[in-house]
C-alpha cells in the first residue's frame, strides 16, 4: 500500500487528469453545440455538425461523470461543501445539460424548421451554459468561496448564485467557454469539408484570439489578488481535519508555487503554445494537428489553474482556516488506495476503447452522406 501522503498527491493529479479528459473529449462536442446555430447555414449543414459527434458524445459523458464520482470518493468534504453551497449554480448546469440528450434525440424527428431551430438553440444552451459555469466556478475559487465550518465540521454557505456571477468569475467563464469552442471548432474542421469546414476554420481563429486575450487577463487579475498560504499545519501525510491548520491571505500568493518551482511555468506556456498551434495548423489545413494543439491548450490551462491553487481545493473567504485542501479534505488511506488500483486498471481500458471507437468512426461527415442517410441519422 502506498503511503497516505503519496496517495493524497496522486489523487490531486488524477482529479486534474479527469477534468482535462472531460475538457478534451466532452469539450469538443460541447464546443460543437455552442457553434451549432452560428456556423451552419442550412439544416443539412447543422446535421453534418451534429453527426460528427454522434457516435461519441454519450460516451464522452463518462469523463464528466467519472470526475464527479472521483471528487465524491476522494474528496467527500469538497463534494459535500461545494454541492450544497453552489446548489443553484449546479442546478443551472444540470437543467442546461437536459437539453443535450433530448435535443440530439428529437431534433430531426420532425421536418418542421421551427421545431429544429428550437432544438438547435436548446443544444446551444446545453453546451454553452455548462462551459461558462465551469469557468465561473474556477474563478470563484481564486476569490474564495463564502463558507465556514463549525466544531462538528458542518459547513455553512453564506453566498448566493448572483454572488458567484462576479466580473472576475465571468472572465474565467469566458476563458472556459472559448477554450471549449476552440476544441469543438478544431474537431469540426477535421471532420467536415467544404463550406462548413471553412467557417469552422474561422471559428478556430476567433476562439483562439479570445482565449489568448482572456487567459492573459485572468492571469493578470489573479496576480493582483490576495492568495492563501498555509502558515502552520501538522504532517500532511497524517490524518487531518480542515481546522487543524493556520491560513493567512497574502498578496501574490497564488503565484507562490511558480516562484518555488520555475519549471511549472511550462503549463501556462502550453496554454499559449497549444492555442497558437491550433490557429496556425488550421490555417495550413493540418486539422488533426490543430485538434492536438487545442487539446494541449486545455491541458495547459487547466493545470495552470490547479497548480496556482495547490494545495487548496476549496478556499474559504469567510473562514480561511476552514479552507479545504488536498491534505485535509480527503478520504481514508484505505479508500484512496483501493480507488488508486481501480483507476490503474480501468483508466487504460477506457482510453483503449475510446481510441478504438474514434479510429473506427474516423473520416469526414459530408452533406451527401447526410442526405443519403436522411432517415437514420441525427
Amino acid at each position: 500500500m502506498l503511503d497516505y501522503f503519496t496517495l493524497k498527491l496522486i489523487w490531486w493529479l488524477l482529479v486534474g487528469v479527469l477534468l482535462i479528459g472531460f475538457a478534451i473529449m466532452d469539450g469538443h462536442d460541447m464546443g460543437m453545440g455552442a457553434l451549432l446555430p452560428f456556423v451552419a447555414r442550412t439544416d443539412t449543414e447543422r446535421r453534418v455538425m451534429l453527426n460528427t459527434v454522434a457516435p461519441h458524445w454519450e460516451g464522452n459523458q463518462v469523463w464528466f461523470i467519472t470526475a464527479g464520482g472521483a471528487i465524491f470518493a476522494a474528496w467527500p468534504f469538497v463534494y459535500a461543501t461545494a454541492f450544497s453551497g453552489m446548489y443553484w449554480a449546479l442546478l443551472l448546469v444540470l437543467f442546461a445539460l437536459f437539453f443535450r440528450p433530448v435535443g440530439f434525440t428529437y431534433r430531426s424527428k420532425l421536418a418542421d424548421p421551427k421545431w429544429r431551430s428550437a432544438w438547435d438553440w436548446g443544444i446551444f444552451a446545453g453546451s454553452a451554459i455548462p462551459a461558462l459555469v465551469f469557468g465561473v466556478a474556477f474563478g470563484n475559487l481564486f476569490r474564495g468561496v463564502p463558507f465556514r465550518l463549525d466544531d462538528t465540521m458542518r459547513s455553512f454557505y453564506s453566498g448566493n448564485l448572483f454572488g458567484l456571477l462576479n466580473p472576475m468569475a465571468l472572465l474565467f467563464g469566458v476563458v472556459s467557454l472559448s477554450m471549449l469552442i476552440l476544441q469543438g471548432a478544431t474537431f469540426l474542421a477535421h471532420r467536415t469539408d467544404s463550406a462548413v469546414q471553412a467557417r469552422c476554420k474561422k471559428a478556430v481563429l476567433g476562439a483562439g484570439v479570445v482565449l489568448l486575450v482572456t487567459f492573459s487577463l485572468a492571469g493578470i487579475w489573479v496576480s493582483q489578488l490576495d492568495g492563501y498560504v498555509i502558515q502552520k499545519m501538522p504532517d500532511p501525510g497524517s490524518v487531518l481535519n480542515p481546522l487543524m491548520k493556520e491560513v493567512v491571505r497574502q498578496p501574490g500568493a497564488w503565484f507562490a508555487n511558480y516562484r518555488k518551482v520555475p519549471a511549472l511555468w511550462l503549463f501556462p506556456l502550453l496554454g499559449y503554445l497549444g492555442t497558437l498551434l491550433a490557429m496556425v495548423m488550421v490555417r495550413s489545413g493540418r486539422t488533426l494537428l490543430a485538434f492536438v494543439g487545442s487539446s494541449v491548450a486545455c491541458l495547459g490551462i487547466i493545470f495552470t489553474a490547479g497548480i496556482a491553487l495547490f494545495p487548496f481545493v476549496l478556499p474559504s473567504s469567510e473562514m480561511p482556516q476552514a479552507s479545504l485542501t488536498a491534505w485535509d479534505a480527503v478520504s481514508s488511506h484505505y479508500t484512496l488506495n483501493v480507488m488508486f488500483w481501480v483507476a490503474i486498471i480501468f483508466t487504460p481500458l477506457v482510453l483503449a476503447y475510446t481510441s478504438w471507437a474514434y479510429y473506427i468512426m474516423r473520416g469526414k461527415v459530408t452533406s451527401d452522406y447526410i442526405e443519403a442517410n436522411d432517415k437514420t441519422l441525427y
